[in-house]
């Protein structure tokens, strides 16, 4: 048997503490994130850095701290017939602006993770005269979370991106089978009592 100096210290090796990706401090467990609106993906952040990039709603700024605004939107944002003319073929989806194109977005969770639908501008600008909560809406960093569970009321919320970005990975991770099964329910039924806790 061939011992391996090398491979030994990398296995007993502790896993690198998490930094900060703008300035390379240690982050805790529960930290912020920022928004990179060019590359669209999000950096996890120290309270340092979440605050030198927290812009403006009408800022054209590369880097923008993720919102920490939860609310729930008072009505069903879409009918029925809206939401099948949307082509979502779920129940669940996020909408936000994209401040650099000024295209509305939409996201779906699946199991390969999120796929992307552009979203008319006609219907949201309707739903914004609507609405105000989402006229309020911050672009990149804030978003419009569409929850429509069979058999259930339809429920709407004003949330950070970087939490449709969590609920996507939960629906990745825990996802089985054609139908994602009944795991995947259980996380994403557990993911509304905290979006709702939250809102509180």
């Amino acid at each position: 048997m061939t011992f391996s100096l090398t491979k030994l210290l990398r296995e007993r090796a502790p896993a690198p503490a998490p930094q900060c990706e703008l300035c390379a401090l240690p982050l805790e467990e529960a930290h912020g994130h920022v928004v990179d609106t060019l590359d669209r993906r999000l950096l996890c952040t120290c309270y340092a850095c979440g605050v030198l990039f927290a812009a403006p709603a009408e800022s054209a700024a590369r880097f923008k701290a993720a919102s920490r605004r939860y609310a729930v939107l008072p009505g069903p944002l879409f009918s029925d017939s809206q939401w099948d003319a949307l082509g979502i073929p779920i129940g669940l989806a996020f909408f936000f602006e994209n401040a650099a194109s000024g295209h509305i977005i939409a996201f779906y969770p699946g199991p390969a993770g999120a796929t992307e639908s552009q979203l008319p501008l006609d219907a949201w600008q309707d739903l914004r005269a609507r609405e105000p909560l989402i006229a309020s809406l911050v672009p990149d960093v804030e978003s419009a979370l569409v929850y429509r569970p069979r058999g259930e009321a339809a429920r709407s919320y004003i949330v950070p991106i970087d939490a449709c970005y969590e609920l996507v990975g939960l629906v990745r991770t825990h996802w089985s089978g054609i139908s994602g099964g009944d795991d995947v329910q259980r996380e994403i039924d557990a993911f509304f009592v905290r979006i709702e806790d939250r809102c509180e």
